[in-house]
């Protein structure tokens, strides 16, 4: 290629290059940019302050199952529980998994199966497996303790939730005591 054609392509892209500069001069004097006083749809933000608790589990609306457990349905937990065999096992001789093993885990003390690598939060949690933390559990895992290991989006029905653990509440060699009228009456009360 010779030295008059380079020249030709070179002086093609600079004429190009400074029309599209003249151009945006000449749209900026017959457009100009104007500030708008207020959004046309103003959005508003709430700020939440950050209470620094992060082990402290989060209420996210799980309805209360204690008066459900009486009338719960420990076939149908079996079912429910179903699927969770892929992480757990529910036998007295069963060992963990991907989860712990399952067996008396009603009023156990969180984080504290021999043999199970539980996650720092679920350990710094503290407290028992009660009915309550159980159905706050399953129904959503990561909303009750942030930062647990369990990837399980959780149980949305109450009388599933209530049937498995029924049904958790069966696996032990002398079960947890049922709740009591009072107990049920209580939590009733408080959450109105």
């Amino acid at each position: 290629m010779d030295n008059l054609k380079t020249n030709k392509i070179l002086a093609g892209f600079l004429l190009a290059g400074l029309l599209a500069m003249g151009g945006g001069k000449i749209a900026e004097i017959l457009v100009p940019d104007q500030a708008i006083d207020e959004n046309a749809y103003p959005v508003e933000i709430k700020q939440v302050a950050d209470s620094g608790q992060a082990t402290t589990p989060v209420n996210q609306g799980p309805e209360p199952i204690l008066a459900l457990l009486a009338s719960a349905d420990i076939e149908a937990g079996i079912k429910v529980a179903k699927k969770c065999t892929a992480c757990h096992e529910f036998d007295a001789d069963g060992k963990n998994k991907t989860g712990p093993m399952l067996w008396n885990i009603v009023d156990a003390s969180k984080g504290m199966k021999d043999g199970f690598n539980y996650s720092d939060a679920l350990v710094g949690m503290g407290g028992a497996w009660d009915y309550d933390a159980l159905n706050a559990f399953l129904y959503k895992p990561k909303a009750y303790i942030k930062g647990t290991k369990m990837n399980f989006a959780g149980l949305k029905k109450p009388s599933d939730r209530a049937n498995m653990i029924a049904y958790l509440r069966s696996l032990a060699d002398t079960p947890v005591a049922l709740p009591t009228q009072a107990q049920i009456d209580a939590q009733e009360v408080s959450i109105q």
